[in-house]
């Protein structure tokens, strides 16, 4: 095993998802109000949005299959909603760490992978941008350039719970599946990857799992369990 890759909202970044949502989607429709677009209508929306790059058959970037169903659907120039969206990212959208509670095991764990020698990469669903989850990755306490990458919409064509989403950053890496251990807390998202031959890890502070799906993977265990385990751990 010589690369870990590490999700990031409920995994780096313990939250509440529910409670994150409640301050983002109003945050970000009170932008679009003075463009004569009800809250109601930009929140379904940037659903549908969020759906499309769910389903995105890899033609498209995320952010083109997000923009061709958004476009649609308000009655706003994309240039001038992109604005809007980058600029809301920079602002408001920070008020959702209060929908997060950081802890100091998640810098801890990076700094000891990176002193081991494991190649680590942010494996976050890329349904945002890069400011926006540049912004996420700082709030954990972390810095972008802990990663050697970091996903996003401007740049993956695929999202979790599609093995092709990891399937596309291993191909643009050079990774083998089976030199991989995925670090997460969503058991539907995060184990896909197991399709692929890859290890996992599933972190149970704040487990995600709607479906009630089997818990099969490899290993579990809190954020703190995950750094004892990880203490054991050499690249090879």
């Amino acid at each position: 095993m010589k690369h870990i890759l590490f999700d990031l909202d409920g995994t780096l970044l313990p939250m509440n998802q529910d409670k994150f949502v409640q301050y983002y989607m109003p945050g970000l429709a009170k932008r679009f109000i003075k463009a004569g677009i009800e809250p109601e209508a930009l929140i379904k929306a940037v659903w549908q949005g969020v759906g499309a790059m769910i389903a995105n058959d890899g033609s498209v970037t995320n952010q083109e299959a997000f923009n061709r169903i958004f476009s649609n659907l308000v009655p706003i120039n994309m240039e001038e909603a992109e604005k809007e969206f980058l600029d809301f990212y920079d602002h408001e959208f920070n008020d959702a760490i209060n929908a997060t509670e950081p802890t100091p095991v998640a810098g801890k764990i990076i700094e000891l992978a990176k002193e081991k020698g494991f190649n680590i990469y942010l494996a976050t669903n890329p349904i945002f941008p890069r400011c926006g989850t540049r912004n996420r990755i700082r709030w954990a306490g972390l810095s972008e350039s802990d990663f050697l990458d970091v996903t996003t919409y401007e740049t993956c064509h695929y999202c979790k719970p599609n093995p092709k989403y990891f399937t596309e950053i291993m191909d643009k890496h050079g990774l083998k599946a089976e030199d991989c251990l995925m670090v997460g807390n969503d058991v539907e998202e995060d184990l896909a990857v197991m399709e692929l031959g890859a290890k996992t890890y599933i972190i149970t502070d704040t487990l995600e799992n709607k479906k009630n799906l089997p818990l099969t993977s490899d290993y579990s265990g809190s954020m703190k369990d995950f750094y004892e385990f990880l203490k054991g751990l050499t690249p090879q």
